[in-house]
């Protein structure tokens, strides 16, 4: 008999691992890059990019609902698309995951590094990676749980840094020779400090932020029931846009002048303790690391389901496809905690310059547009061959079919190619070619007598 994974999510712990995955390095560290592309527009940025993101999560519960399965886009691709832009998605869904996850791991230890400068980073990187790795080796609903939790504490966190910053604008409070107020969107610089160049380029940052909110889909394969499930958790991506990430850095920049932000640390962090306030600056470096273990968690999670999809597609090696007792694909589960290691090597000897986390992370971006593109032409295609009847009975139809998903394929390739504006980012576009033509070639090379095995 062949083994299946267990379908133990509720609704809850599915929305809250939505949050876990989505929120994370990308706004807690990331978000200060963005910030001195773009100064106060950013906001217009993370404004835009989420409307597109909110189209890919609409197309992508469409077909989660209609067909939910543990491989998720990777097999909707190869099976609305074709079976090379399968593999192709499955393997840079992985690679997104992977560079995602290291770029947590190696932040982890930055943050870490605010308590406790004279250790070590690689010490820290080590330990959460152990620590992570065995909570993902739990049954799914122990890891929910725990997912669940934290989640809680940094949208807690989130919730409460607004209201106090919201607090310091009404009253007008002086905390720091730093005046507090709406006026510092547009008074150092104006609200377009870098002109629309600037804003256009912060989008591959901005993009970055939002990587991982795709695991939605993933969790259907396990979702105790994802026709209620997967439309609940995804409805609520608007609201989670504007809150934790639009307020969230309208309230930033408005306390703080958006230039004084220097991108060596988590702007949140960074922000309060500049304003004196070093018990909140304290606070928040707490909460950007359960935010950081949080999107860990649920990233490692992703990889192996994913790994485990693409195994049963025979897109992958078949040991991917053997699960614990608890229901756990653990062969994927270790082999990404292997790859994870490179973060030890990575800073053993060093700490990690800025500049190599903005090359990670322009890395990461790559393979999520390519994924959010083949998501959009999934579901577009997908639609394509359905029968009027069909499309008619779909429980979660995606809205302005096919304008929306036309439009943000569209805005995704514009992105992708902002990448070759800035020399940092522009290394993404290489490796991302690089690694598509070597799967390319892997494909022909191997997969074809997977396929005419598989289809015998």
């Amino acid at each position: 008999m062949k083994e299946q994974i267990k379908k133990q999510l509720s609704s809850r712990l599915i929305r809250f691992l939505a949050i876990g995955s989505a929120i994370g390095t990308g706004l807690f560290y990331g978000s200060s890059s963005s910030i001195q592309l773009a100064g106060p527009s950013v906001i217009l940025a993370y404004l835009i990019g989420g409307a597109a993101v909110y189209i890919v999560m609409r197309c992508l519960g469409e077909m989660a609902v209609h067909k939910p399965i543990s491989g998720s886009f990777g097999q909707y691709a190869s099976e609305y698309i074709s079976p090379l832009v399968g593999f192709l998605t499955g393997w840079t869904y992985v690679l997104e995951m992977a560079v995602v996850c290291l770029a947590d791991v190696i932040v982890f230890g930055v943050y870490m590094s605010y308590w406790y400068p004279d250790v070590a980073q690689w010490i820290w990187i080590s330990g959460i990676i152990v620590l992570i790795g065995s909570m993902n080796l739990l049954r799914a609903k122990i890891f929910g749980e725990v997912e669940f939790w934290l989640s809680i504490i940094k949208v807690s966190a989130i919730v409460g840094m607004i209201i106090g910053g919201l607090i310091i604008i009404l009253f007008g409070l002086k905390l720091s020779e730093q005046p507090s107020g709406i006026t510092n969107l547009w008074q150092h610089g104006g609200f377009f400090p870098n002109g629309i160049k600037g804003l256009m380029v912060s989008l591959t940052v901005v993009m970055f932020a939002y990587g991982g909110i795709e695991v939605i889909g993933i969790t259907a394969g396990e979702a105790a029931n994802p026709a209620q499930a997967i439309p609940k958790a995804i409805n609520a991506v608007p609201i989670r846009i504007l809150l934790f990430y639009i307020l969230t850095m309208a309230v930033l920049m408005s306390i703080f002048p958006w230039s004084k932000i220097d991108g060596k640390s988590s702007p949140f962090v960074q922000i309060f303790a500049k304003l004196g306030i070093h018990s909140a600056a304290g606070i928040l470096n707490l909460v950007v690391i359960v935010a950081v273990v949080s999107a860990i968690n649920s990233d490692i999670y992703s990889v192996g389901r994913m790994l485990y999809g693409m195994a049963q597609q025979k897109q992958a090696p078949q040991n991917f496809m053997h699960l614990s007792k608890q229901g756990v694909p653990y062969v994927a589960v270790l082999a990404i905690m292997l790859v994870l290691g490179s973060g030890v090597l990575l800073t053993y000897h060093y700490r990690i310059p800025e500049k190599t986390f903005i090359i990670i992370m322009s890395i990461a971006s790559f393979a999520t547009l390519w994924v959010w593109v083949a998501i959009l032409i999934s579901e577009i295609q997908m639609r394509r061959q359905m029968s009027k009847d069909e499309v008619a009975s779909l429980l979660f139809p995606v809205p302005w079919w096919p304008t929306a998903p036309l439009i943000a394929s569209a805005f995704m390739c514009m992105v992708i190619a902002m990448l070759a504006y800035l020399e940092t980012t522009r290394v993404a576009l290489y490796t991302g070619s690089i690694w598509i033509a070597t799967l390319t070639a892997l494909f022909y090379i191997h997969q074809r007598g997977w396929l005419v095995k598989r289809d015998k």
